[in-house]
């Protein structure tokens, strides 16, 4: 059944982290960009301080992006907000994220537990349910994430799913919907013709990540896939541009 998420013309332009080959990963300055290049889907990471705010961030530790260290989960977010990735960009808010652009579509992979009920609580406060997808590396987060959120939402493939379209194992279409599973979010090598096919029989859209070489985007966009995440999202603007197949956002 379709839904408001993947309502666009196909195929859907993912900016990975917002674009990080252009910008600092996860940052206002590469989402921005993504914006003003007329990207109508952000993908992010939803991490969750010690205080209970939901934070765009994608490592469990401060250290790789930031000028801290340790989990992000032990810090509040007075000193998660004080960081800075990169040495130069504060550390978004999802809610903040979602408020700035209220037209654009965001790919959300929740990163731990507590961050399920607090961006339910984001959504009940933004009203931004047709706007986002859900997915995660955990099955039984995204189990939580449709106990907590209470109304449905986009919902893409558990690992555990994406391995039984793969190898054959028994779904139904039926019990995808029932889960609000409306999309395969896959390697760029999951993505064979057989997997495919097997995911658009169940009524799947297939999106896969990260993509960042113009030859295996034709090759992928030649495929058949629905969507496409990048980090290079210049690069993949001017792939889809020379097939005829940007779709940006409205003005």
């Amino acid at each position: 059944m379709p839904v408001p998420f993947l309502d666009t013309p196909r195929p859907h332009a993912f900016a990975h982290r917002g674009g990080a080959a252009h910008a600092p990963e996860n940052s206002w300055t590469a989402f921005e960009h993504a914006v003003k290049l007329g990207y109508a889907y952000l993908e992010t990471d939803a991490r969750a301080t010690s205080d209970g705010k939901l934070m765009a961030f994608h490592d469990r530790t401060l250290d790789r992006v930031t000028d801290g260290s340790g989990p992000i989960g032990s810090r509040t977010y007075p000193e998660v907000k004080a960081l800075r990735v990169a040495g130069t960009e504060p550390v978004p808010l999802i809610e903040d994220l979602l408020g700035a652009w209220p037209d654009v579509r965001f790919n959300i992979d929740l990163k731990d537990e507590p961050g399920i009920a607090l961006l339910a609580d984001v959504l009940r406060r933004t009203g931004a349910w047709d706007r986002i997808c859900i997915t995660s590396f955990s099955g039984s987060r995204l189990r939580a994430a449709r106990r907590l959120l209470g109304r449905p939402v986009c919902m893409a493939t558990s690992p555990a799913v994406i391995a039984a379209i793969r190898y054959g194992g028994g779904l139904s279409a039926g019990r995808l919907d029932r889960w609000q599973v409306r999309c395969a979010q896959v390697p760029g090598r999951v993505a064979s013709p057989s997997f495919m096919r097997r995911a658009r029989a169940l009524g799947l859209d297939v999106h896969v990540w990260t993509i960042n070489d113009r030859a295996e985007m034709a090759r992928l966009l030649g495929l058949g896939v629905d969507g496409i995440m990048t980090d290079d999202i210049e690069a993949l603007r001017e792939v889809l541009i020379e097939r005829g197949q940007w779709h940006p956002r409205g003005p």
